[in-house]
């Protein structure tokens, strides 16, 4: 148990934004995304989710790591319902009516409360998404759930110390929900395989010079000097102890960058693709849309239109 508070320690949390939504129309989105992770608590209605789409009932949340796609159903759907997560995006509004807290509790329609967050282990590494744990349900966790109730009304205060407050509750989120996936003893074997990383200084050592050369040369020979293992060795040392080869790791975090720049500067696509070690845009554009279901400026809209309703 020592091992996992120093995980838990090791993972900084951030705040990103939350909404209570009446389900306006039912949809299927079918390959629902987001760069951060989402967590959604079912007040009343519908919600499935998965190839299977299994069933999240009433009070129970649905936990999507940052970076997983999956099938999500909104409401009572049939085959005409369909939209891709571009598609959805684009057109949130139509599905998801934003409202506040006390209207949830006076409707009868299909509502859910949202609520997106950053963890990333020592600030690079996004945690969820690592250990490999795909989309679940939590279910008979009212502690989790009135949690993810207090981060949207603190939300919607405009008292002082909002931001503190809303942080400390989005820390103890992170912390009950892994707290949940150890009580219940979900994905055992994705956490015995996927955390070995925290052991290893040298490999803690690679993440910090990535983020910290994001724009540059990361090739295998120079994270080998990094890490003071052969050039040939650096990409099976790296996929042992993460479950994923370095390249991968490297665009993943790249895109990351990207996302985070969309969010928060006015630069042009081309300028940020250029930040985030990508010479050609073109390249760039068509590696975001494969990773993210939209591309790069469609992406920005949807952050911008976020940010102004939250």
């Amino acid at each position: 148990m020592e091992y996992y508070n120093k995980v838990i320690e090791s993972v900084g949390v951030r705040y990103l934004r939350g909404n209570n939504h009446k389900i306006e129309r039912p949809v299927t989105v079918v390959d629902y995304l987001d760069s951060e992770n989402t967590i959604m608590l079912l007040h009343r209605g519908n919600l499935h989710f998965g190839d299977d789409q299994e069933t999240v009932n009433e009070g129970e949340l649905l936990f999507i790591p940052a970076g997983r796609s999956t099938r999500v159903s909104f409401g009572t759907v049939t085959k005409r319902n369909e939209s891709s997560n571009e598609s959805f995006s684009d057109n949130k509004k139509k599905y998801l009516q934003t409202i506040s807290f006390k209207e949830i509790k006076n409707l009868e329609d299909d509502c859910i409360t949202t609520v997106n967050f950053e963890a990333k282990v020592f600030d690079v590494v996004n945690f969820f998404n690592s250990l490999g744990i795909p989309p679940f349900v939590i279910r008979f966790n009212d502690r989790i759930a009135s949690i993810v109730e207090d981060i949207v009304k603190e939300s919607e205060q405009t008292t002082p110390g909002k931001e503190r407050v809303t942080k400390l509750y989005t820390e103890l989120l992170v912390v009950e929900i892994v707290r949940h996936i150890l009580k219940n003893r979900l994905f055992v074997e994705e956490l015995s395989t996927n955390s070995t990383y925290f052991k290893d200084p040298r490999l803690i050592d690679m993440f910090n010079y990535i983020k910290k050369n994001i724009g540059g040369d990361l090739s295998n020979k120079v994270l080998a000097k990094v890490a003071n293992v052969s050039e040939d060795y650096v990409g099976q040392y790296f996929k042992m102890l993460t479950g994923i080869n370095p390249q991968d790791y490297i665009e993943y975090q790249r895109m990351e960058a990207a996302v985070d720049l969309l969010r928060t500067t006015k630069k042009s696509i081309r300028d940020i693709g250029k930040e985030v070690g990508y010479k050609d845009t073109a390249y760039f554009c068509r590696r975001f849309k494969m990773m993210y279901g939209l591309p790069a400026g469609k992406m920005r809209r949807r952050e911008s239109l976020i940010n102004v309703q939250g």
